[in-house]
């Protein structure tokens, strides 16, 4: 009975000790998500800028400053203004925000407070999580 109970301890023991290892693997692995979704949406946006830019797309909407209006653009593509009139996409999709499970993101506008949580809706200029979370340095999600 003492052997079992000895057992049982150690067992119980090292139990408690995955458990955290295992949220931090989970956590570490959705940070990386989370980084790459951002990168991702934030070339795309870049892309689109550079591409306005250059008068690929006629004449830009006033006030957009050659951002997209939304990150849906980004995703169905923009007319050329070429002959042929074929469509340039810059994302295959909007990425799942790894902390919220959603496709709902943060979106600044460049008219937008950087701090600010509220969109004007004017254009993209930059995107974030809207997860209230925080990294193991203390600095929320919604910073990176």
């Amino acid at each position: 009975m003492v052997e079992l109970v000895v057992s049982f301890s150690i067992m119980l023991i090292l139990a408690t000790m995955a458990v955290p290892l295992a949220k931090v693997k989970v956590r570490t692995e959705k940070e990386k998500q989370l980084k790459y979704a951002l990168r991702d949406m934030r070339r795309a946006i870049d892309k689109y800028k550079e591409q306005c830019d250059a008068g690929a797309f006629g004449a830009m909407k006033q006030g957009s400053f050659c951002y997209p209006e939304s990150l849906d653009i980004l995703v169905d593509g923009v007319k050329l203004q070429t002959a042929d009139g074929k469509k340039m996409k810059f994302l295959r999709r909007v990425p799942i925000d790894p902390f919220t499970n959603s496709k709902e993101w943060g979106l600044r506008s460049m008219q937008d407070d950087v701090k600010s949580e509220s969109w004007s809706g004017d254009n993209v200029f930059n995107v974030y999580t809207k997860t209230r979370d925080k990294d193991a340095d203390g600095k929320p999600y919604a910073e990176w």
